[in-house]
């Protein structure tokens, strides 16, 4: 198969992948990204992106590829154990919309590919092994793949997911079970649903689900609920995953949300554990090592209470492509293998923080709002998150990246 040489080499081809290969093409740099898919992976039908999200995407030039999206204005929390009702608003004073966006999840993706030349994205691209060696001074990474090929790369970054082989390699923790499964969905209506575009929230004792229109025609659906350690896969079973929800998980909620999901288009459904890393594994652990760095859930797993995965992840591409770009530019348009670590650590340590924050505060978020219907719990979430701790947590998640400026 041979080996081939290039600047720089991006696993995985999701979210953060495609993303942090848009930051760096604006810089001048070529990256190659490796996805094991055989093409742009859609799973989870929808993401929600809240104002931070769109900064990055902004930076990125890609925003207005999505502009047809609209903002959700007012978030609707039902307690499904009172019947109790409370408002959030997501406008300012002057009645501007500042709440999020939920996108579909390919589309987000074909904005970011297609600002990438065809044969940057190598699809079908599964590795074995991970290595490095020296030349001449410097740290080369070696990629093994699976056909024999072996990549030499300056630079390595790991986008590739919750079960990364890049972060493995760097010697960070695999994620963990919060206790929680979700599973989410995607309702069309061919004539149209005839709902606002607010986001509708129900929580009771160990579970939480939502309903937030994308389109006048299609609905993104989501529940959570408590769950065994290990749980019984039914991916493969998208009719059994809905029957699940009506029948069990989703049947004391109001009916609205049962018929949203009546209304699935079947080959969106997907469940899974909900997974976190240690935050502390962020603070203290190696998130970069020599030439090699992770972005997006390879770094910072975290499960979806603050609706950060994928928002995070555009953060990350364009504070990584800032710094690559940045040397890239002022040494030259030159790539020197050697000082591309000291490029990395510094990336490494504008995240650390901010990251492990986001992680702490998606997990109380699934924890307080999912805590049940006991006096504590419902004063804990109605009155002390609802009411301050999560309008703090919004105003964090507002964070502008800063642009791509070489």
């Amino acid at each position: 198969m041979g080996t081939t040489v290039e600047d720089v080499v991006i696993v995985g081809g999701g979210i953060a992948g495609l993303a942090t290969a848009v930051a760096l093409k604006r810089a001048g740099i070529e990256a190659l990204v490796l996805e094991r898919s055989e093409g742009l992976r859609a799973t989870g039908a929808a993401l929600t992106l809240f104002p931070n999200a769109w900064f990055a995407l902004d930076a990125l030039g890609v925003s207005q590829k999505l502009a047809s999206y609209a903002h959700s204005r007012k978030l609707y929390i039902t307690d499904l154990d009172t019947g109790e009702v409370q408002e959030v608003p997501f406008t300012k004073p002057n009645g501007d919309a500042v709440g999020p966006r939920s996108v579909h999840r390919k589309a987000l993706l074909e904005a970011l590919a297609d600002e990438l030349p065809v044969h940057s994205i190598r699809f079908s691209s599964k590795i074995s092994a991970i290595d490095t060696q020296q030349h001449e001074g410097s740290s080369i990474a070696i990629v093994h793949m699976e056909n024999g090929t072996v990549i030499k790369a300056k630079v390595l970054i790991g986008c590739d997911g919750v079960h990364s082989v890049v972060s493995r390699w760097l010697g960070l923790r695999d994620p963990v079970l919060s206790g929680r499964s979700a599973v989410r969905g995607l309702a069309v209506y061919p004539q149209g649903h005839g709902l606002e575009h607010n986001v509708r929230q129900y929580v009771g004792t160990g579970k939480r689900a939502g309903i937030v229109p994308l389109t006048d025609k299609e609905i993104y659906w989501f529940i959570s609920y408590t769950s065994p350690a290990k749980e019984t896969s039914l991916e493969d079973f998208p009719e059994d995953i809905q029957k699940e929800v009506l029948e069990n998980y989703g049947k004391d909620i109001p009916t609205i949300f049962s018929d949203v999901v009546k209304q699935s288009d079947l080959s969106t459904l997907t469940r899974a554990p909900l997974k976190y890393r240690y935050p502390l594994n962020v603070v203290f652990g190696t998130l970069s090592k020599q030439n090699i760095t992770v972005a997006g859930d390879a770094m910072h797993p975290m499960t979806p209470d603050l609706a950060q995965g994928g928002c995070s992840s555009l953060e990350d591409a364009v504070i990584l492509g800032r710094h690559i770009g940045r040397y890239f530019v002022q040494n030259g348009q030159v790539l020197v293998a050697k000082e591309i670590s000291e490029v990395l650590g510094k990336y490494v340590e504008e995240r650390r923080w901010r990251v492990a924050l986001l992680i702490t505060g998606s997990y109380i978020s699934g924890w307080v709002q999912q805590a049940g219907s006991g006096w504590g719990g419902k004063f804990l979430r109605d009155v002390i998150f609802y009411k301050f701790l999560y309008l703090k947590m919004v105003r964090y998640v507002n964070y502008d990246c800063g642009k791509l400026e070489f």
